[in-house]
């Protein structure tokens, strides 16, 4: 028996990383019992068969998983995000750092195609929310090297709205990322496979990433009850205020006495990130603890 990494899911066959050789593997059927299945950046133990072939017969505890794209112990989410076109809203932002904190992932805010606009916005907004936010431009090379140290021996998955520049960011801190990943493309030939693939690659930096199309709309299967639950505390800046209200069981809403919403009057909590907690809040609010049970 051998410990490995998955570092790719295929059509039911599991690709395992054990430091010296990647096993091809089918998962014992005991995981569909237990409703478990391994996920790529999953830690494993593996029976090898011979000839490159084995079985994934236990996954090791995981840090965090996350629904669509199926993958595992991802440590960091790096949110690409733009002043430029096409513009991002905070929105977007502020609801895949929410899921981010609900897993236990670390957030970096990337402003690309800074050459063409700052966004002082942006940057001035996850800044003072105390978010690591970088000025990058994926056309220039621009904040690239700030970049790298911070993605080094981690494993990160790269996540942002349409157009904003993903590929491009990729690209530029590794000339041959897009030929790793084209290279997976036309071996898998038909799309109806690439969708659906994930897979952890190694950059010449040092980094690990997670390549999938499903990260840009991940965060809808995460909209679930214990997000709703814990909301309050998946911004991070609210944490100083959260014992401070009036009244237990606040909203942080539109209660008298609620010291997150005074903070905000002060400034010290921006206002569009209480305004994107309140959209979460309205979003989150139909989920009853009886849906839960049903998935």
């Amino acid at each position: 028996m051998s410990e490995g990494r998955i570092q790719k899911a295929l059509s039911g066959f599991y690709y395992v990383d054990t430091g010296t050789e990647v096993l091809t593997c089918r998962a014992r059927g005991k995981f569909r019992k237990d409703g478990v299945s391994p996920l790529v950046g999953d830690s494993v133990e593996v029976r090898e068969l011979g000839n490159g072939e084995g079985f994934v017969e236990a996954i090791l505890p995981r840090k965090n998983a996350f629904t669509r794209p199926a993958v595992a112990n991802i440590d960091q989410l790096v949110v690409i995000a733009s002043g430029a076109i096409p513009k991002t809203d905070p929105f977007l932002i502020d609801r895949v750092a929410a899921i981010a904190a609900l897993k236990g992932c670390e957030v970096i805010i990337l402003l690309n195609k800074c050459d063409l606009d700052s966004a002082d916005s942006l940057h001035q907004i996850y800044r003072a929310a105390g978010f690591q936010t970088l000025r990058v431009s994926a056309q220039t090379g621009e904040g690239l090297e700030e970049l790298i140290p911070l993605i080094s021996g981690k494993l990160s998955a790269f996540t942002g709205n349409s157009g904003v520049g993903k590929s491009s960011i990729l690209n530029a801190l590794d000339p041959d990322f897009h030929l790793q990943v084209g290279e997976v493309s036309d071996a898998l030939g038909r799309g109806r496979h690439t969708t659906r693939h994930v897979e952890l690659f190694r950059l010449s930096c040092g980094a690990e990433v997670v390549d999938s199309p499903g990260f840009s709309s991940f965060e809808t299967d995460e909209l679930n009850l214990e997000l709703k639950h814990r909301l309050p505390e998946t911004f991070r800046e609210f944490q100083p205020y959260l014992e401070h209200c009036r009244f237990v069981g606040c909203s942080h809403t539109k209660e008298k006495g609620c010291a997150v919403l005074e903070a905000v009057r002060r400034g010290e909590i921006q206002k569009s990130r209480h305004t994107s907690y309140l959209r979460l809040y309205e979003e989150l609010k139909p989920l009853k603890d009886w849906q839960e049970h049903k998935k």
